[in-house]
């Protein structure tokens, strides 16, 4: 595909209906791809189980365009972009549930509360009474929240909490005269509140309904860090390892649309998800990860392809380019060609040299290098027939 054919299809790539958008705009800010999201949220859901361990944390998908809603945070490394809150495996960074933070809507169906403690009641639904754990930073994390997934969602939470919060001792929030390493345990109701000093004038205070002891982790040595810390050290990082997987193979392409932006990263995660149901139908074994998504894009690639090879409308370069890409042994007709054109190019003949800079329209059909008449070669179906069944006799026998 031309540079120029796929920025054609990149500019008229929509995701929802033209006639009744402005409708659906008037109740709901993310009308733009709501229908989209929501399907793939349903596949993410139902394809896969998740683990026990997950995390609920903050995306920053980085854009700059025109949006109501756009975000700045200058201690992501975006600053500026569509914010998504996202629950994620911590084993394999799978992607279970999203939501897309687009401030306040207007009054309707989609009119929610943006609270951190409704956020993430929203985003736990699909968990709820599986017993599991979610572990939340301190912009989530309140006591009345953890006792509430607890007693009414069946989940355990750990968080770390700010030291500002009403629910919390003076003596844990105040690390003056507190000596470095040492830790303090409260047992509320049904929960364990812990406050750790790591350095001088610095505390951590962080709260558990999974743990209920007051035990210190033996590998930290002179640390002296309680379980409590370092499970949270250990279960909190679910989407920072997405956003890195993300962006080693990024599909994303620049944008001043933001549903194409939010396009770009269900793809991101999507390629993630389906690697992990993959692996997970493999009994885990370890995959490749370039190697799979280059197998899953020929696979989804080949119906489309598998058209096109047949259509004799097209040039004989695009269908003999099809066929190699599928991996046919064998052409279905032979109809290739020494000498072949491409439509609309102009190129330099890389035989000529610099001297001459010899312009033509022709190239090679094997290596697609631009070739002037004086070194291109004319053959017959009659010749090339008795040359390609040389050739492959030449390999049976070296296969021998």
């Amino acid at each position: 595909m031309s540079s120029q054919r796929f920025c054609f299809l990149m500019r008229n790539l929509r995701f929802d209906n033209f006639t009744d958008r402005e409708q659906r705009r008037e109740i709901d800010k993310l009308a733009a791809i709501r229908e989209l999201f929501e399907i793939i949220l349903h596949n993410f859901q139902t394809n896969f189980i998740p683990s026990e361990y997950l995390t609920i944390d903050e995306q920053l998908i980085s854009f700059r365009g025109r949006c109501s809603f756009r975000q700045y945070i200058p201690s992501k490394p975006a600053r500026y972009g569509i914010k998504i809150f996202a629950l994620v495996d911590v084993k394999n960074a799978y992607t279970y549930n999203l939501e897309v933070y687009v401030g306040t809507q207007p009054d309707g169906p989609y009119k929610i509360n943006n609270s951190p403690n409704n956020v993430v009641t929203r985003l736990v639904q699909p968990i709820e009474g599986t017993k599991r754990n979610i572990t939340i930073d301190n912009w989530f994390t309140s006591l009345p929240l953890v006792l509430q997934l607890l007693e009414e969602k069946k989940l355990t939470v750990v968080g770390t909490m700010r030291r500002n919060k009403t629910c919390i001792p003076k003596q844990f929030a105040d690390p003056k005269n507190r000596p470095i390493n040492s830790s303090l345990f409260g047992f509320p109701k049904d929960c364990t509140l812990t406050s750790y000093v790591p350095k001088k004038n610095k505390v951590v205070i962080a709260v558990s309904t999974l743990h209920h002891d007051n035990n210190i982790d033996p590998t930290t040595g002179d640390k002296k860090k309680p379980d409590i810390i370092t499970f949270y050290n250990q279960t909190k990082c679910g989407v920072d390892r997405l956003d890195q997987m993300c962006s080693l193979y990024d599909v994303a392409r620049n944008s001043r649309r933001w549903p194409l932006t939010i396009f770009f990263n269900l793809l991101n995660i999507s390629c993630i998800n389906a690697l992990n149901v993959y692996s997970a139908n493999k009994n885990y074994a370890k995959v490749n990860r370039a190697d799979f998504l280059e197998t899953l894009a020929l696979c989804l690639i080949r119906p489309n392809t598998e058209r096109r090879i047949l259509n004799k409308n097209l040039p004989k370069s695009i269908r003999f380019r099809g066929r190699k890409l599928l991996g046919l042994e064998k052409e279905t007709e032979t109809e290739k060609n020494v000498k072949t054109k491409r439509p609309g190019g102009v190129g330099k003949c890389h035989l000529c040299g610099r001297a001459r800079n010899k312009s033509t329209r022709n190239s090679c059909e094997t290596c697609y290098k631009w070739a002037c008449n004086d070194h291109l070669k004319y053959i017959c179906d009659c010749c090339f027939n008795k040359k390609h069944q040389y050739s492959t006799s030449s390999d049976e026998m070296d296969t021998n």
